[in-house]
């Protein structure tokens, strides 16, 4: 990448645009399956200043989350100053619309452009967070009320065992050893083995005993913040409903949800229906009328979701506008 490229490449702008209006297909579905007009009004009448409160607990969960971010680029021996790397970590935040958002790795792009740094060096940072969210998203589940929920046991599980199960691979040098002979045989793949040798010791580094308790503390925090945030929504549009314990379960849940089921840009629609689901049925229980309930919920789905992975998309974006001025000045 050269001064003169944009930071978003064509191919990247098309992601972009196609998890936008699978975002806009996505809430306008909804807004048709429940109660179109009660959802707006609902929506017309949340006072905003549960709106403020929801976006500023989402960014301070980016900042809780960049210091985990910081630690990584420690390890790793990748140096630049502390405010570009923010605003590269941000930046990154703009492709959260990609599945698995894995998008968040064009943050490698922007390191490799600032100082050199391989791509294969830098990207499993990426891969480390996606990780140890995943961590942190159990924690949150379990401390949330799993036994409230025995339905939804075996989602906890089953990702518990996937973390365990990606942690051995990574960190055993059996397997590495393994992935590089198979990248080697391969005809078109070949020519990638050093690149992935790179990265999985660039994993290894990231994913020790030592490195993991801070990374995964740090998601947990930052994530409960935004369940909270999800908290304060649920209490604004039903009083009394919900309890803050079961805003963390059914976030972190629906989260988890989203995350496992790549193909889906940004958790778009698994996301949104867990959250839904669950707060529907909790209402419900809470004495609301079912149809009520459901308008409540999916009301609190579009708020909550608004302030959060659309927050982030937005914020991302005007990072990577900074970014590539502040880079244009440089230049």
């Amino acid at each position: 990448m050269t001064d003169a490229e944009p930071l978003l490449s064509p191919k990247l702008k098309g992601r972009l645009a196609l998890g936008l209006a699978l975002g806009v297909v996505l809430y306008l579905g909804l807004a048709l399956w429940g109660d179109g007009p009660g959802i707006a009004r609902a929506l017309r009448d949340f006072p905003l200043r549960w709106v403020a409160a929801a976006t500023g607990l989402a960014f301070t969960n980016y900042v809780v989350r960049f210091a985990r971010w910081e630690r990584y680029r420690a390890v790793l021996g990748i140096r630049m100053a502390r405010l570009t790397s923010f605003r590269i970590y941000l930046a990154g935040l703009a492709l959260t619309v990609t599945p698995g958002k894995m998008g968040e790795a064009f943050r490698s792009l922007l390191i490799r452009a600032e100082d050199g740094t391989p791509i294969s060096r830098s990207a499993p940072m990426v891969l480390a967070e996606r990780f140890t969210d995943l961590l942190g998203f159990l924690i949150l589940v379990a401390v949330g009320g799993i036994a409230s929920q025995p339905e939804y046991v075996w989602v906890f599980w089953a990702t518990l065992a996937l973390c365990a199960v990606l942690l051995a691979l990574v960190a055993s040098r059996r397997v590495a050893r393994w992935l590089l002979l198979a990248f080697e045989r391969l005809p078109l793949f070949h020519r990638f083995a050093p690149n992935v040798e790179r990265a999985l010791e660039a994993s290894r580094e990231l994913l020790t005993p030592r490195e993991l308790p801070f990374a995964t503390l740090a998601a947990t925090l930052g994530w409960g913040l935004e369940c909270y945030g999800f908290f304060l929504v649920c209490e604004a549009l039903a009083p009394g409903a919900t309890t803050p314990l079961f805003a963390v379960y059914t976030y972190a849940l629906s989260a988890i949800v989203g995350a496992v089921l790549i193909l889906f840009p940004g958790g778009l629609g698994p996301t949104e229906a867990t959250m839904g689901g669950l707060l529907a049925r909790r209402l419900e229980q809470a004495g609301l009328a079912a149809e009520t309930a459901k308008v409540q919920a999916l009301s609190a789905t579009f708020v909550i979701r608004l302030c959060t992975l659309w927050f982030a998309v937005a914020v991302g974006l005007a990072a990577l506008g900074l970014h590539g001025w502040v880079r244009r000045r440089r230049g």
